[in-house]
């Protein structure tokens, strides 16, 4: 059996940033816009007001202090609160795709490798922004890549599950070099006019090559076991889709954006995650108290801390669980990627380490790795 190893990830971050500063402005101001113009029912006791959100709220909740999108005006602007990016016509390559090109051709660059190298490609993200063509198949086109792709949802865990789905091809002889790219534009599912979620997405590309040891460039990544997991829950959900569009009675309401039950999601995750990991990090015979460093999913500064202190015997280092979530904020599947792809290059050959995955579904995904010479 052939064994599979990351032989080079690669980023593309938008050039736009929203500081919290901004984003509480933005929100602040459709707040008392919303509360002036319902002040009788307000009053009357038919809608309940919106409280302002401010900068400490949001640092408190989740860590984060700033976020990256793809269309930073209209997102801050009160009346639309919104990314608003134009249509580009059929025979233009999509946004989704170019961001996704844009982290694949890094990732091929710092491997090394042609296109025509590459086997298939996996796009693996939280939301599509079409049904089909698939986006694997058209950033497959773009790079000039002759194989196969297609695209794969497991919200926040898409690129951890991606990646075991990539090794399992090189393990059975059915692909030798895989590309996973996970372009998160999550701007576009975000509620702005949320105050408990407003603060929470922002916009990224990553791609990670997956490939056969006996072809990969030295300093690769040696892949030493894959889990995944899954779990029914309704305490993160986006009911948006093509058959609630147009229903009769339809309309643009909150629930076909992101919500989610935070609290319960603290507290049924983060169990359930640590526990993932201890038992599979024992399966393969590694002690999870010797793990060098862990790259977590950046959804949440306190779950990350949490887990990583049951996971590590005590609570971990910024060296040892290092975060990009303050300026990044969430990115859904790609957090703990970028947070590999920023904190990696300095581990010597022999270290160890966890890219691990969680979200909604529940969803979570283990991807143990080890630094090769």
């Amino acid at each position: 059996m052939t064994n599979p190893v990351i032989s080079a990830t690669g980023l593309f971050t938008p050039p736009e940033t929203i500081s919290n500063e901004e984003l509480v402005a933005s929100y602040n101001a459709y707040a008392e816009r919303f509360n002036a113009e319902r002040h009788a029912e307000i009053e009357a006791g038919e809608t309940q007001a919106l409280e302002p959100s401010s900068v400490e709220f949001i640092e408190k909740a989740s860590g984060i202090k700033a976020r990256h999108v793809m269309d930073k005006a209209s997102v801050l602007d009160p009346e639309t609160m919104c990314p608003r990016i134009p249509e580009r016509a059929n025979d233009e390559l999509s946004i989704m795709a170019e961001i996704g090109v844009a982290a694949a051709t890094q990732a091929l660059e710092a491997a090394g490798r042609a296109p025509l190298e590459v086997d298939a490609v996996l796009c693996a993200a939280s939301n599509m922004q079409r049904a089909y063509p698939a986006m694997a198949i058209e950033i497959q086109h773009a790079l000039g890549i002759d194989g196969f792709g297609f695209d794969m949802n497991v919200a926040c865990s898409s690129a951890t599950f991606g990646i075991q789905t990539a090794a399992d091809y090189i393990r059975a002889g059915n692909a030798r070099s895989v590309l996973v790219v996970s372009p998160e534009i999550t701007s576009g599912h975000l509620n702005w006019r949320d105050r408990d979620s407003h603060f929470i997405f922002g916009d990224v590309a990553t791609a990670v090559l997956v490939e056969s040891s006996d072809m990969a460039p030295a300093g690769h990544w040696d892949i030493l076991g894959t889990k995944l997991k899954t779990v029914y829950s309704n305490n993160i959900r986006n009911n948006f889709g093509f058959l609630n569009r147009t229903a009769p009675g339809s309309s643009d309401t909150a629930d076909k954006l992101f919500v989610q039950e935070g609290r319960k999601v603290f507290k049924e995750v983060v169990p359930m995650v640590a526990a993932m990991i201890v038992e599979e990090a024992e399966r393969l015979g590694i002690d999870p108290h010797t793990l060098r460093r862990l790259w977590l999913h950046q959804a949440n500064a306190g779950m990350n801390r949490l887990i990583a202190q049951k996971v590590l015997g005590h609570e971990a280092t910024a060296d040892e669980s290092p975060t990009v979530l303050d300026t990044y904020a969430n990115t859904s599947s790609a957090g703990s990627i970028i947070a590999f792809h920023k904190h990696s290059s300095d581990l010597a050959a022999g270290d160890t380490g966890l890219i691990c995955s969680f979200g909604a579904g529940y969803s979570a995904g283990t991807v143990f790795v080890r630094k090769a010479a």
